[in-house]
């Protein structure tokens, strides 16, 4: 052993949601466990503490700012309903982030408790491979620890891709790693890209009251259902939110006033134009935390295109005894509630507790857009790819939430669609839900289809009166009919 060297069963690379589940799955187990965690501070500066990229710059602050958002709709529809509430009413930003951020915060050092409980032990430090065995941590003040283990789990994570091709990108710019931690508010805001936390970003800004304007190269929520992608937009647009279709930007340059002059490209006609922003956000898409561990010294395998650790349905890297799950490992979904069970299963099985691995089908989500997207199995476009348009059947939905109909909210794109085989008995493989409180919707439903729900089991399922998840048991209407389909009500 080299001289210093601390021993371990079980060492954890990061320390977000999968990794720290790993951790204390496998300390409850009776192993010994450490669990190294270092943020790298973003371009602009900004760093946080242990829980990963759910717990600061992910999940949780963007859920708790959609919901500020969400209330400041619900206010403009008070009066509709009687409550005497003066209009209009203004937004505190430097109040909200002081609330969200204390609460982070909190959430940071429950983990260290929780790590602490289970005699967990955690460095602070940042590690990169000695050899298969052994990493080497360093803290910020420079001083290097050896720790070594008999496993190896890597669960770093990922962080936002700047455009460092485009001039001022780096400089000017800022990512969701910096949004959600600044103290006063961005202002006239230009957000870059259409992924969802593009989507999810532009949308709370706009509802909070602030200038907000999409750039958007190509299609909106790249590998989710484009109809409901184009619905999520257009109720977007309908809100106030501006896009530019089919732009791609040149250029940042900071004006003396502080402003940003951004320059861009359309590319259907080709023209070059310019706007003043008070803020840039890049939300282009992540890339994995693994440059740093200079994993070629342990022998493990990425893939040389996206960066990401190869592994196998044990969750193991081309090294047997070292594994990765969570955002960082190739071909997982890039969802905090998987890395968390991958993590525990994964301890289970490494001591002896189970057999069981990860199923990573159907499994579900929700876009926090201002009029919610939720999703579980193929998409439209998936299950007509793997079966077939003729084996397909759609059964969708217009519908109107009867908490839009007082206040005469605009209802057009909430809407509900199932994927099913043709073939009876019709097994579901795939719902799409858009509307409000998508996500507790999609959970209840979740359930059915990851247990091989059939178009007619859902059907038989007695809807809660007035919900808006019961229109999703009353879908009658086949896409292949031609019919309208328009749920007006009971």
């Amino acid at each position: 052993m080299e001289a210093g060297r601390q021993d371990y069963n079980l060492l954890v690379i990061g320390g977000g949601s999968g990794g720290l589940a790993c951790a204390k799955e496998a300390a409850q187990l009776g192993m010994k466990v450490a669990v190294v965690d270092y943020v790298e501070p973003s371009p602009r500066g900004t760093r946080w503490g242990l829980g990963g990229t759910c717990v600061n710059v992910g999940c949780i602050p963007k859920k708790l700012i959609h919901q500020a958002a969400l209330l400041g709709g619900m206010i403009r529809d008070a009066p509709h309903y009687g409550w005497d509430v003066a209009q209009p009413v203004l937004h505190d930003w430097r109040k909200m982030a002081e609330a969200v951020q204390n609460y982070v915060k909190s959430l940071n050092w429950g983990h260290r408790v929780q790590l602490q409980d289970r005699k967990v032990k955690y460095f602070n430090i940042k590690a990169s491979f000695v050899n298969e065995h052994t990493i080497c941590g360093v803290t910020k003040g420079g001083k290097e620890t050896l720790l070594s283990a008999e496993h190896i789990v890597i669960a770093t994570g990922g962080r936002p891709r700047y455009p460092t091709h485009i001039e001022g990108a780096l400089e000017y710019g800022i990512t969701s790693d910096d949004i959600f931690w600044l103290k006063e508010s961005p202002g006239k805001t230009l957000v870059v890209g259409a992924s969802y936390v593009a989507l999810e970003c532009a949308g709370f800004l706009t509802g909070l009251g602030l200038d907000t304007t999409v750039m958007m190269r190509s299609i909106p929520l790249r590998g989710f259902d484009q109809q409901m992608s184009s619905l999520v937009t257009a109720y977007m647009a309908s809100q106030g939110t501006r896009f530019l279709k089919h732009c791609t930007p040149s250029r940042v340059q900071k004006l003396p006033d502080g402003q940003l002059q951004v320059t861009w490209e359309d590319l259907t006609s080709g023209k070059e134009n310019m706007g003043t922003f008070s803020t840039v956000l890049w939300a282009i898409g992540r890339i994995p935390e693994t440059r740093s561990l200079n994993l070629e010294n342990a022998g493990i395998n990425t893939n040389p295109n996206s960066q990401k650790i190869l592994v196998d349905a044990q969750e193991a890297t081309s090294v047997p005894h070292i594994y990765a799950i969570g955002d960082v490992a190739e071909g997982r979904p890039e969802l905090t509630p998987t890395a968390i069970m991958a993590g525990k299963l994964l301890a289970r099985r490494l001591y002896g507790q189970s057999l069981d691995v990860m199923d990573y089908s159907n499994v579900p989500t929700t876009v926090f857009t201002p009029l919610e997207y939720g999703c579980v199995g193929l998409s439209e476009e998936e299950a007509m790819a793997r079966h077939g348009e003729e084996h397909v059947e759609v059964y969708h939905a217009y519908y109107k939430p009867l908490e839009f109909t007082v206040a005469e909210r605009d209802a057009s794109q909430c809407y509900i669609k199932m994927v099913c085989l043709r073939k009876p008995p019709q097994l579901v493989l795939g719902l799409h839900f858009l509307g409000p409180n998508a996500g507790e919707v999609t959970q209840g439903f979740a359930l059915g289809i990851k247990c091989g729900a059939s178009y007619e089991q859902v059907m038989r399922t007695v809807g809660i009166h007035p919900t808006c998840a019961e229109e999703v048991a009353k879908l009658r209407i086949s896409k292949r009919s031609g019919l309208d389909p328009t749920v007006t009500g009971c």
